[in-house]
């Protein structure tokens, strides 16, 4: 019989990841997305920007032309894959599920290896309770980019509900190890808990032989 898992109300998992251009490799995966950026004081949609470029800027001010510039950036061949992410997580925020898969699933079909699809789509099958695909999406993303921890700590979550207790152990200390000191001690609790799980569960098993 599975032992049941105390979540602390900390253990709710990371959202969506949105792609921002030229910095897919160079940022700083550690950070975590728990607040939203601050954009700067003076946003100028220049001809020199990218289509894909003036979406993003709209986008981080909230701006809901951005989803209008994001479609443009795909008629125009301008990071479909990435376009079509972000605009997954528009639809998503806006409660259209069905587009927003849509959205994340036709960026794989541009990009097989796009991280935030993956995550993105981790999410949105965690969020309808369909923990092995999430689970699936999840890894994926964490075997393109082994240095996100966003993905390890959602990944140790579906692994701590299907009763996986020394993968999500596994899962959860990465994460710790990549994120930042203070935020990776969000996770001591969690963590605590599935030990003593998996601990009760071989005491509960040595009791049987």
């Amino acid at each position: 019989m599975g032992q049941i898992i105390k979540f602390p109300v900390q253990a709710s998992k990371f959202g969506y990841k949105r792609v921002k251009k030229g910095t897919r490799a160079a940022e700083n995966q550690n950070q975590l997305d728990l607040f939203a950026r601050p954009c700067a004081q003076i946003l100028s949609l220049t001809p020199e920007l990218g289509r894909f470029e003036q979406a993003l800027l709209l986008d981080e001010r909230g701006d809901s032309k951005a989803a209008e510039v994001y479609l443009k950036a795909i008629e125009e061949l301008d990071c479909v894959a990435d376009a079509y992410c972000n605009l997954g997580i528009i639809e998503s925020k806006q409660g259209n599920s069905t587009k927003a898969f849509d959205c994340f699933t036709t960026s794989l079909k541009h990009d097989s290896r796009h991280v935030e699809a993956h995550y993105n789509l981790g999410n949105m099958y965690f969020d309808v309770s369909d923990y092995q695909l999430a689970r699936i999406h999840y890894e994926i993303a964490a075997t393109i980019d082994p240095s996100f921890p966003n993905v390890y700590f959602n990944l140790a979550l579906v692994q701590a509900i299907n009763n996986e207790i020394t993968a999500a152990i596994s899962a959860l200390t990465t994460y710790q190890e990549l994120a930042p000191k203070d935020e990776g001690r969000n996770a001591d609790e969690l963590l605590d808990n599935l030990k003593k799980s998996l601990a009760a569960g071989s005491q509960s098993q040595s009791n049987f032989t």
